[in-house]
């Protein structure tokens, strides 16, 4: 199997489908962000895992994102003494222009294919989705 075609692929399609950044952000501050959306309930000890960073350098990435207004923290409501970080409203839109494709680019796009093309790129994402899901969740 030819995995280099699928990440050509790939990295072509965000190229060129991608929304406009206009935040100046790192690769680091980008994994947080995508961290706490996927797993929701994220402390400053699970980013400092995901980023294989000390707590502390952590802590700083999590400074600078709540000073742009981006993240926040919460107390548990189960227990005072953990704290979890999580997207503001406009954090979750930064992160949106970050990672995803620019909808209006891809209806555009997927436009010029028929109702059953559209359909095999649709199934064929979902699939390979799942199974990633499956393999990392474990």
């Amino acid at each position: 199997m030819d995995v280099t075609k699928i990440n050509d692929s790939l990295t072509d399609i965000y190229f060129y489908l991608h929304y406009r950044h206009e935040e100046t952000l790192t690769h680091q501050n980008i994994r947080c962000m995508q961290t706490i959306k996927k797993k929701k309930e994220v402390t400053v000890k699970d980013l400092s895992e995901v980023l294989d960073v000390t707590h502390h350098t952590a802590s700083e990435h999590i400074k600078r994102l709540i000073n742009k207004g981006i993240l926040e923290k919460e107390r548990s409501a189960h227990d005072k003494r953990i704290v979890y970080v999580k997207l503001t409203p406009y954090g979750e839109e930064v992160l949106k222009r970050n990672t995803e494709l620019d909808e209006e680019k891809l209806k555009m796009i997927l436009e010029r294919f028929t109702l059953e093309e559209q359909q095999k790129i649709i199934d064929a994402f979902s699939v390979l989705r799942e199974e990633i899901k499956h393999v990392y969740s474990s």
